[in-house]
């Protein structure tokens, strides 16, 4: 489930290479950034340019995502629990969008699915209100599978969206054609499994990756 965020036409991005021989090729791949320069308009209305780096998530990172998807009003938010969790087992599959000093305004989470190791499942993706609609989300998406594919871990992405959440709809559409991916589009859960009120979620499998992007 993800929260909706525009599409956008993404940004130059550096990715610089790690050259820290620790002999420990997971370790490299994970302190892999890239930045990306983002126009956003705070609640006053005055739009002011930032770099953002995009980077895998730390512990530290766990409470201000916690916090940035119970204020997104729209993800089912977990346990901040879960998040410092999340952060510690599944960094690798993960990334934060930090602004100067350090602080996160956006994050992805994602797991590699244990039957199809190189496939991406996306579990949750959220920007602050203030820096949505500028391309973060998928400044955010770009940087992960750039990561991943980079170390051959990445031919599909997978992730479940809301029949009414036309916006994640976009992002995740957008993504496909930056990537040149074919996109395939299913019913997961249908409406009806859920024991409360919760729309049918669809299932959107992307790839395979690793082509040459737009």
């Amino acid at each position: 489930m993800v929260a909706p965020h525009r599409a956008y036409t993404p940004p130059e991005r550096e990715i610089p290479a790690d050259t820290e021989d620790t002999g420990d090729e997971t370790r490299e791949s994970i302190r892999a950034q890239s930045t990306a320069q983002v126009g956003s308009h705070g609640e006053s209305g005055v739009c002011f340019m930032d770099t953002l780096v995009m980077t895998a998530p730390t512990v530290e990172n766990g409470p201000a995502a916690w916090r940035i998807a119970r204020d997104s009003g729209v993800l089912d938010v977990n346990s901040s629990y879960s998040y410092l969790l999340w952060f510690r087992e599944f960094a690798r599959t993960s990334a934060v969008a930090l602004r100067s000093g350090g602080a996160p305004v956006g994050f992805v989470t994602g797991f590699h699915r244990p039957e199809q190791p190189g496939t991406l499942a996306v579990w949750q993706i959220a920007v602050d209100r203030e820096r949505r609609g500028h391309g973060v989300a998928s400044a955010l998406l770009d940087h992960l599978a750039d990561r991943l594919t980079a170390i051959g871990a990445l031919r599909y992405l997978e992730t479940t969206i809301g029949a009414d959440n036309t916006a994640s709809d976009r992002l995740f559409r957008s993504f496909a054609e930056r990537h040149a991916a074919p996109l395939e589009r299913d019913v997961l859960f249908p409406a009806e499994l859920f024991p409360d009120t919760h729309e049918a979620e669809f299932l959107y499998r992307i790839g395979p990756l690793g082509r040459q992007t737009a």
